[in-house]
């Protein structure tokens, strides 16, 4: 988790640069933020628990200009979100300071060893001991002790590293937590993210896992895992800071919702020709889909339930075995894997480590490597065999909305790009399978118009305490996005099922009051899913529909929420993006922080 920047140059103050990209990198953690900065020949370092506005706010009368510093927005592992806890860390003697983005595993046995030499120690944190032991190493020269330092050290990490006898430089590396390094005149940078820097510079390299980069002002150079001096590519970076802004929305999270259709029109726009044929040629090239016969679809929290969407995709378009599993389990599993096996990564950073762990693990057991991701040039895109980028720009609201949107558009078109590679699907249905995406834009544009009925319902089921989510089919899917909406951002339980198998048991936990969401996209299931609401009903839930015009759920719930017809496969992303506007506005009107949820970050690169 956590957000790390660090800025050299002469060309604007640090201290200010530092607490502006902060604000940019707040999605990634938000337990604590700190700053490291020089001020002559001492660093000083200022850092306050809770969200960023609480450092400002400490920092808004310091006078002091620095042109070195290092900044960073925490997500708390090892230690409870303390001022003492919090980063940047000091060794014990104060000649080094660093900000640390990751796990460092063997942190309990080196701190032993430093705790025995006579160190002492003035956090929980396992980030503090890489402080203590550069200090304990150092051996006059910024590189040979980093290396020395990278050596003891086990885990993922992106560090950032200021000593005092180098006031014009920082040095920093990464494995397996991701570092981009900005170029400017006279000013350079290092982000977790690029939207930390794009006020700044547009020019981004990259880092790869292994690298050592020390940054001055007017010069950057870097080192790889074999330490020689190498140059990596520079980016251009093509959208804009602008776009990582609010916009006049409240809200990143409404404002992200909103952006849907401009999102859905995009990509096809990209993707497709004006024949609606796919273009994926480039992005699949070197599969042979023709010797693919297994294909596994692995993800995290909202990007696996876009997942399961696309095995329902595929499933239904290819007619073959598709597999989906949560990432941290996938390796855990023995799944089955050959030179046979197409293995497709869904995550919006990229940089998701459990992701990151799963696809190397595929790639040592011989299978194609496909990433689906929103961020250009992330660990996962330049790991991967092959490549897909999801078009939904910068996503700063920790609740996922229109990257998973972007996921599973792009899950829907590689299903029927990959179903005519196989010759599975008949041209007539493949046109109009393609064409049901053109009605998406306009069916969604309508669910935005009529928000404020799904705000009206949203103020009525604000103080429930628990409730259930339930779908049949691919509306199940859905049911398991919706329901992680509502908690994430409003802290009330619910639980998502398939809606025949609630009275399998869970049925005993419905009574007065309890919230059931129900989700009817195919009226070839609806009977049945209005007697699951009629059994709910019948012992005190509160029903909220969501279903398609002519559904029979528009007279069985409580309260209705009505989605266009998009066709069989592409009708449930609406109910999605309508349960999206229900999880937000329920925040609101609890007058909770909906882009920041308490424990949550926006990238999860630890285990």
């Amino acid at each position: 988790m956590c957000g790390i920047i660090g800025y050299s140059g002469s060309e604007a103050d640090a201290i200010n640069v530092i607490l502006e990209g902060l604000e940019k990198l707040e999605y990634r953690g938000y337990d604590s933020a700190g700053i490291a900065f020089l001020d002559g020949n001492k660093i000083i370092i200022e850092k306050k628990e809770g969200k960023l506005q609480n450092l400002k706010d400490h920092l808004k009368d310091v006078a002091t200009k620095s042109n070195l510093g290092i900044g960073h927005t925490r997500w708390a592992t090892h230690g409870v979100p303390t001022d003492r806890n919090s980063h940047p860390h000091y060794s014990e003697n104060k000649d080094v300071v660093l900000v640390h983005n990751g796990i460092i595993e063997n942190y309990q046995e080196l701190k032993n060893e430093l705790l025995a030499s006579g160190v002492k120690f003035s956090s929980d944190t396992d980030s503090e001991v890489v402080a203590q032991l550069f200090s304990k190493l150092f051996d006059g020269d910024l590189l040979s002790t980093l290396n020395k330092v990278i050596e003891k050290i086990r885990g993922s990490y992106a560090l950032a590293i200021i000593h005092k006898d180098f006031p014009n430089k920082m040095i920093c590396c990464k494995n397996h937590s991701p570092l981009i390094v900005g170029l400017g005149a006279k000013q350079n940078f290092v982000a977790s993210d690029v939207s930390a820097v794009l006020k700044y510079t547009k020019d981004v390299i990259f880092l790869e896992d292994g690298d050592k980069v020390i940054v001055e002002q007017d010069k950057v150079e870097i080192f790889d895992k074999d330490n020689k001096s190498i140059e990596r590519k520079i980016n251009k970076i093509e959208w804009n800071f602008e776009q990582a802004t609010k916009g006049g929305y409240e809200h990143f999270m409404i404002k992200e919702i909103e952006e849907q259709p401009e999102i859905i029109e995009k990509t096809l726009n990209v993707y497709t020709d004006k024949n609606f044929d796919i273009k994926f040629d480039e992005q699949l090239e070197g599969i042979n889909f023709q010797n693919i016969d297994r294909i596994y679809i692995v993800a995290c929290g909202t990007a696996y339930y876009a997942g399961l969407q696309g095995q329902y995709f595929m499933k239904k378009i290819l007619g073959i075995d598709i597999f989906t599993d949560i990432a941290s389990e996938f390796r855990y599993n023995e799944p089955i894997i050959t030179d046979r096996t197409l293995a497709i990564f869904v995550s919006q950073s990229g940089e998701t480590f459990d992701t990151l762990m799963s696809m190397k693990y595929a790639k040592e057991k011989g299978a194609k490597t496909l990433a689906i991701s929103n961020v250009l040039g992330s660990t996962l895109t330049r790991e991967a065999d092959n490549v897909i980028y999801t078009l939904a720009g910068p996503e700063i609201s920790v609740a996922s909305t229109k990257a998973y949107s972007s996921q599973v558009l792009v899950l829907y078109l590689l299903s029927l790009y990959i179903g005519l590679k196989f010759e599975k699907i008949q041209e007539k249905e493949y046109v109009s399978l393609i064409k049901d995406i053109t009605k998406l834009k306009a069916n969604i544009e309508k669910i935005i118009e009529n928000k404020n009925t799904i705000y009206e319902i949203a103020k009525i089921v604000k103080d429930t305490q628990n409730g259930f989510y339930l779908g049949r089919g691919i509306d199940e899917k859905i049911a398991r996005e919706g329901s992680l909406k509502m908690k994430e951002i409003n802290y009330i339980h619910t639980e998502s099922l398939p809606a025949g198998e609630l009275k399998h048991g869970s049925i005993a936990l419905i009574e007065n009051g309890v919230l059931v969401v129900v989700i009817s996209t195919d009226l070839e299931m609806d009977e049945k899913t209005v007697s699951n609401i009629k059994e709910v009903k019948a012992r005190g839930a509160y029903v909220v529909g969501v279903a398609k015009k002519g559904s029979l759920v528009s007279e069985a719930a409580d309260k209705y929420i009505e989605i266009e017809d998009s066709g069989l496969l592409l009708t449930p992303l609406t109910a999605a993006i309508a349960l999206q506007y229900l999880a937000y506005y329920t925040a609101y009107a609890k007058g909770y922080d909906m882009d920041k949820p308490r424990n949550l970050a926006k990238s999860v690169t630890v285990e």
